[in-house]
């Protein structure tokens, strides 16, 4: 499982021009689900992410995590993210899990944040619009394969 975090001040998808999600500060989730992940991945990255010390403290230091900030999430179905691309200019996706399973896994994985904390959703496997004002910029990659 792959998931790029960023900070931000607000953020938003939308799909053919309304608005499906939108959160004020918080995090921005894009998430890619592999082929062989299981639920230890997504107990693993959502455990994560709630507890990564990200936000400003009273002193300006990133040592608040969005649960102490009481932010909220935005999570965003990306195959994307397993990208392949050593050979020619078009990217191959055959990294990224099957439609089905990762349909799954993603909604799993946002019932899990959803537990502590609210969540907003895109809609997995539409063209999506999503805007965003990144605070920092912060941007981090989390992979359940490098722990």
């Amino acid at each position: 499982m792959r998931v790029i975090l960023q900070r931000v001040s607000s953020a938003s998808v939308s799909i053919e021009g309304h608005i499906k999600g939108q959160i004020a500060a918080g995090l921005l989730l894009l998430v890619g689900i592999d082929p062989l992940d299981t639920r230890e991945d997504l107990d693993y990255a959502a455990r994560k992410i709630l507890n990564m010390r990200i936000f400003a403290d009273e002193a300006g230091k990133m040592n608040r995590s969005v649960l102490e900030r009481q932010g909220e999430i935005l999570s965003i179905s990306q195959f994307t993210l397993f990208a392949e691309t050593k050979k020619g200019n078009r990217p191959a996706f055959t990294g990224a899990a099957q439609p089905a399973l990762a349909k799954a896994l993603y909604e799993d994985f946002n019932q899990l944040l959803a537990q502590s904390i609210p969540v907003q959703t895109g809609e997995f496997g539409a063209d999506m619009q999503v805007a965003l004002v990144n605070d920092g910029p912060v941007t981090i990659l989390l992979d359940t394969k490098n722990r």
